[in-house]
């Protein structure tokens, strides 16, 4: 599915994202183009965008570099269902991490750059901090990254109280 977003600081980001396939394609005027792939012959599961979380199963290339993808195994807490990236490129670390029902943050070194928000068809919005695009905010790099990891794995996670109950009524009889 093809998804266009109007970002206020990129301009126009395109996202296409095919679950069945397991393919994303984000990008958009001057923005480096960012692709994660599942492995052929992954069967997909449906609660993700991309079909899986399984970092040995999945790759991420921005302008044609790899880089590191780790994202978490999802299960009972928000932070459980963060991704990390670890760029060689531009030597830093990003971690996309829920921090509501609906939204997850992106963070590059530990600094939140913006909030974002994916309703796990490819569609993606995003609200960048103040300083964005001021040399101390977020970059054309960051947004690619942003962008990818929203549109491949979803924002938001449930509260702590609410997964663990979900667990515990799966294993009931």
């Amino acid at each position: 599915m093809h998804v266009p977003a109007d970002d206020p600081l990129f301009g126009v980001v395109d996202s296409e994202l095919d679950h069945e396939a397991g393919t994303l394609v984000v990008s958009g005027g001057a923005l480096p183009r960012a692709e994660i792939r599942r492995t052929t012959g992954t069967p997909p599961q449906s609660h993700v965008p991309i079909g899986t979380r399984d970092p040995e199963r999945l790759t991420l290339r921005i302008d044609g570099i790899d880089e590191a993808l780790r994202p978490a195994k999802g299960f009972l807490t928000r932070r459980s269902y963060r991704v990390e990236v670890v760029s060689g490129v531009q030597g830093c670390r990003y971690l996309l991490v829920p921090d509501s029902l609906d939204t997850s943050r992106l963070l590059r070194d530990g600094r939140v750059l913006g909030v974002f928000t994916s309703t796990g068809d490819g569609s993606v919005t995003a609200e960048w901090r103040a300083e964005a695009g001021s040399g101390r905010g977020a970059g054309l790099y960051d947004a690619s990254v942003g962008y990818a990891l929203a549109a491949a794995f979803g924002t938001g996670a449930e509260p702590m109280w609410k997964l663990t109950l979900d667990a515990v009524l799966d294993l009931w009889p």
